[in-house]
């Protein structure tokens, strides 16, 4: 049976405003972003009571993604259950920074940074390739828990990046041209072989703004640059 996620990215923090690495520091929603995850929660619920239920919301253990959760978690009367496997990318000595900054400070790594090798490990942190095989494992266990159902899983950026990338068979050194938006709804659906599809993309219709993408802009300049 065919297990379907709807994957939302957190709702809007300070930092996500200034471009500031985030990673595994516990930044709280900002004022938008609590505002977010309230239409959020009212789009889910609404939907639930069209026939559309959702079995059990998952959260990164981080205060961001369960600032999120909690309002549908609340609408629904549902617990949330933390993943500490769902939280961001550690980025160590450059999270609190942004780039202007990593590069400044950290000029080498910054520069192999920036080659998107997926082997590289700022200091204190993990690989991309380490973060990939880290959400996979905390995504099959989720999925193995739930056959045919229909869940959310509340977490980060680069954990929708991850899904998106398994599901699409890229490689993880390729450039990203697909959008990751605070507080948007990302459906995916794994079926009992493995296989991977997604539904729905970067879907924002609960939202009365655009909804912001911390580095596609920035992505898309370096490669232009390239």
């Amino acid at each position: 049976m065919s297990t379907r996620i709807l994957f939302v990215r957190h709702g809007e923090t300070a930092w996500n405003q200034i471009k500031r690495i985030q990673g595994h520091i516990d930044v709280p929603l900002a004022e938008s972003g609590h505002a977010q995850a309230r239409r959020l929660a009212n789009r889910l619920a609404s939907a639930a009571v069209a026939g559309e239920p959702i079995g059990a919301i998952y959260s990164s253990d981080l205060a961001r993604a369960q600032q999120t959760a909690q309002p549908t978690a609340t609408a629904l009367g549902l617990p949330v259950t933390l993943a500490e496997g769902l939280r961001e990318r550690d980025y160590g000595v450059f999270q609190g920074h942004d780039s202007t900054e990593i590069a400044a400070r950290f000029p080498d790594a910054y520069a192999i940074w920036q080659t998107r090798d997926p082997g590289f490990v700022p200091e204190g942190g993990e690989s991309s390739r380490m973060f990939y095989r880290r959400v996979a494992h905390a995504i099959e266990a989720i999925v193995a828990a739930h056959p045919g159902g229909r869940i959310a899983c509340v977490t980060h950026g680069g954990v929708l990046d991850c899904i998106y990338r398994r599901a699409r068979a890229l490689p993880l050194d390729a450039p990203r041209d697909y959008p990751l938006l605070n507080a948007s709804i990302n459906t995916v659906e794994f079926d009992e072989v493995g296989a991977i599809s997604i539904l729905a993309w970067a879907d924002i219709d609960h939202l009365e703004a655009a909804s912001d993408d911390d580095g596609l802009v920035q992505q898309r300049a370096v490669t232009r640059t390239r």
